[in-house]
């Protein structure tokens, strides 16, 4: 028995019934207020500074600035433009960011280090810190800061510590390191003994692999990255010297001298970034296995040998994505150095803001830096975490 074939007529499916034309329809939608929302923006701002006289411009950053700066690391004067000033903040934020992210990661991970400390003092003043630190608002840190350091002893009853330091009311002093015309050829032998070092550290991962001993080649290639710039150093003189600060009548000569302001924005934003790292190191140890402190135990690893070796080079993997997150909250916290008068990007750029008659203009080229530093702190934290998962893939 056959039967005849049957014809199905499969109708279209309506535009306001199809799945892809409604995702497209509503991403359109979206798109389409945010650019309305935009627009009316932009044309309330136009019409209020066109209402006060205002214009929109980066003009003004080849006047003169008209104004001192306490603290330049390049040289800056009053007759110098606003163009140059910009540049005094930026180079002092980023002073300020790079060496808080240093210090603050290295106080970070001995905090982090501590709180999983099976010794109780250590653990609970870690503890304490972390809380303290983090349930405590920046601001007011900073200011606590920048009052005691205030209230430090004057030039001549200044607080003298190891190493030719000095603590008083114009800050903290202490030795500044010159090279000297000998410093190239140094740096050259220091050059060579790192490559030796790295030249045995390849053979000898060579003749393990081949199942021969090389522990001898890695002592080889650690006693040569050691002898070779102290043998060098005592044979050129001394390549780098130290210029120690000298008390003068009013002041410290010499060496490097950081103002309070500067001390307390540094101070304040590192022990305060120093708990958030803390907590995210704690985190990332505590992430990696039970059974790898085992199995480093059990091949004679000692508590510190496993954290160097095996425990942190895992808790990496998730240590970065988060720590990112805290260097870009300390480069912007540092914003408030206004309140302590500290002439950051921020503190110099209101400045400009108050002279010019451009605090849209100003505004906006702030915000832009800001972006600038944190896209770039991004970028560097992201391919060292891409680095840091190939190597544990």
């Amino acid at each position: 028995m056959t039967s005849a074939p049957l014809d199905h007529v499969h109708a279209a499916v309506p535009p306001w019934r199809d799945i892809r034309v409604l995702r497209i329809a509503v991403q359109v939608v979206v798109v389409a207020l945010v650019l309305a929302i935009g627009f009316v923006l932009w044309s309330n701002l136009t019409a209020s500074m066109g209402r006060s006289r205002l214009t929109f411009g980066l003009g003004f950053l080849d006047t003169t600035a008209g104004f001192e700066i306490a603290e330049s690391p390049i040289q800056f004067s009053a007759t110098d433009t606003y163009g140059r000033a910009f540049a005094v903040g930026l180079i002092n934020t980023l002073i300020i960011s790079v060496a808080g992210i240093v210090l603050a990661t290295i106080l970070g991970v001995i905090v982090g280090v501590g709180r999983l400390s099976g010794n109780w003092l250590v653990n609970h003043l870690a503890a304490g810190f972390v809380e303290v630190m983090r349930n405590t608002p920046l601001l007011v840190q900073l200011v606590l800061l920048y009052a005691v350091l205030l209230q430090l002893p004057s030039v001549a009853n200044a607080v003298a510590l190891p190493g030719s330091i000095y603590l008083s009311q114009r800050g903290l002093s202490f030795p500044r390191p010159v090279v000297g015309p000998t410093f190239g050829a140094w740096l050259a032998l220091l050059g060579i003994g790192i490559a030796v070092a790295l030249a045995t550290r390849w053979f000898a991962a060579r003749r393990e692999a081949s199942g021969h001993p090389s522990s001898g080649l890695r002592r080889v290639g650690i006693l040569a990255m050691v002898t070779i710039p102290v043998v060098g150093w005592v044979a050129l003189g001394a390549p780098i010297s130290l210029d120690v600060p000298i008390l003068q009548r009013f002041n410290f000569v010499g060496g490097i001298v950081l103002s309070p302001e500067f001390s307390a924005l540094l101070f304040g934003l590192v022990i305060y970034t120093s708990a958030f790292i803390g907590e995210v190191v704690r985190g990332g140890i505590q992430s990696v296995r039970r059974g790898q402190l085992e199995a480093a135990y059990a091949v004679g690893l000692t508590p510190r040998q496993t954290l160097r070796l095996v425990v942190f080079p895992q808790a990496l993997r998730v240590i970065v994505p988060p720590l990112t997150s805290q260097y870009l909250n300390l480069a912007k916290n540092s914003s408030l150095a206004i309140v302590i008068g500290f002439p950051d990007l921020f503190s110099v750029s209101r400045t400009m803001s108050n002279q010019t008659g451009q605090p849209v203009s100003v505004i906006m080229l702030v915000m832009a830096t800001y972006l600038a530093i944190s896209l770039a702190t991004s970028l560097a934290m992201n391919l060292y975490n891409r680095r840091v998962q190939v190597l544990e893939g």
